[in-house]
């Protein structure tokens, strides 16, 4: 995979969970609070994983590791948690576009939230970004059909598409 192409998936990631967060502030805080049994909880839960997990990897990345993935009580509502994600967004296409092959290929230690150690390549991190959101995404399409509501197409080929239109 190139610079370009991981570029371009970032710019895919971050229109996608835009979307979602669009669709989330058109529900009720109610249901967007209410805990649904999922992995994380409800649309809440799942969204701030979302974003944590993001956050988390980009300070692996940049070599500031922060020791623990944000708490729902850190972003209270969901105007809050989308001011934390256009941060991490921003830093993340910062980071992105200073990208070359050398650092891709990179070895980057790192611990996880429970302690273990790994050494990935930046490529492996920063592609596992984009699948893991990628996932939860799903998942909270899944949560919005529970509740009875349509969710948004975040299909990487809806954004090729709304992208060619420009």
């Amino acid at each position: 995979m190139t610079v370009r192409e991981i570029a371009r998936l970032f710019a895919y990631n971050a229109w996608a969970t835009n979307r979602v967060f669009e669709a989330l502030a058109a529900l009720p805080d109610i249901e967007y609070r209410c805990d649904l049994k999922a992995s994380h909880g409800g649309l809440r839960g799942t969204m701030t994983h979302l974003v944590a997990v993001e956050k988390i990897w980009l300070s692996r990345l940049v070599g500031k590791p922060e020791p623990e993935l944000m708490q729902e009580r850190e972003a209270e509502s969901l105007a809050a948690l989308k001011e934390v994600w256009q941060e991490v967004a921003a830093r993340t296409a910062r980071f992105v576009s200073r990208l070359d092959e050398k650092v891709l290929e990179k070895r980057v230690e790192y611990v996880t939230t429970e302690g273990e150690r790994y050494l990935n390549e930046v490529r492996q991190i920063l592609l596992h970004m984009i699948n893991h959101s990628s996932y939860h995404r799903g998942q909270l399409a899944a949560l919005m059909r529970q509740l009875g509501h349509e969710p948004v197409n975040t299909d990487l080929i809806a954004f090729y598409r709304h992208t060619a239109e420009k």
